[in-house]
This record gives C-alpha cells, structure tokens and sequence, in this order.
C-alpha cells in the first residue's frame, strides 16, 4: 500500500523537484509523487543514460523517441526522469540501473527498495548532521 506521505523523499526530508526540463512526474508537475491513477508508481528521480535508454526501449517503453502529440520531446542522456520504480529495480536486476538523485526520489520506494541499496546508486551524498 503506497504511503500518504507526498511530501517526503526517501531520506525523510522533504521532496525536492526531479525536474523541469522536460518537465516530469506522473503530474507533470516536476516531482516524483504519486497518486491513485498512477498505476506505474513513477516514484524514482534518475539520470537518464545511454544504457537504461536502450533497456527500457527494449522492454516496450521508449523514453528516447519524441511524442510531440503528448507534449513528450523524447529523452537523451543526462536528462532527469521520474521512472516507475518497478522498471527501475528490472533495470537494477540487469545491470544496467541509472543513478539516482534520492533528494527527489518519492518515500514510498521504500516499499519496493531497500534505502542501502538506493544509496548505492544515489549522485547526491546523504546529508551528515553537524
């Protein structure tokens, strides 16, 4: 059962935009949040490489190709996405899971991810008190 809990990302602190451009999210709003109608769970902040590209185009779901009729300009390395987090452990599984920003990444992963594991993958450090 996905958690209520909008506002915070993995780390417990508060969710910070994915990003604008292109814009992302489920809501098109930058941010990797949820809600009812988002049967995907697009929860995962990542930076897109050349290799998750090509994997998730060869499961069915093509990132890269632009879909101007949806708003969609396509997506190219480097580019920052709200991915499904259940593609994201497939890709994960395969070897070839992209880098995660987990300042951006939904608390509810959590459920689906381990938090060491994600921090494995993660290009922003944790934050350190003091």
């Amino acid at each position: 059962m996905i958690q209520a809990r909008i506002g915070l990302n993995v780390r417990g602190t508060p969710l910070e935009p994915c990003g604008r451009d292109p814009l992302t999210g489920f809501f098109r709003d930058g941010a990797c949040r949820t809600g009812s109608d988002d049967l995907g769970l697009h929860l995962v902040c990542a930076r897109m490489t050349e290799e998750f590209l090509a994997f998730t185009r060869s499961r069915g779901n093509d990132l890269s190709t632009p879909a101007p009729e949806f708003g969609f300009p396509g997506l190219k390395p480097g580019d920052r996405w709200c991915l499904c987090v259940q593609r994201w452990k497939e890709a994960w599984a395969a070897g070839v899971a992209p880098p995660l920003f987990l300042q951006a990444t939904h608390v509810s992963t959590l459920e689906f991810v381990d938090l060491e594991e994600l921090e494995r993958h993660a290009l922003d450090a944790p934050e350190h008190p003091g």
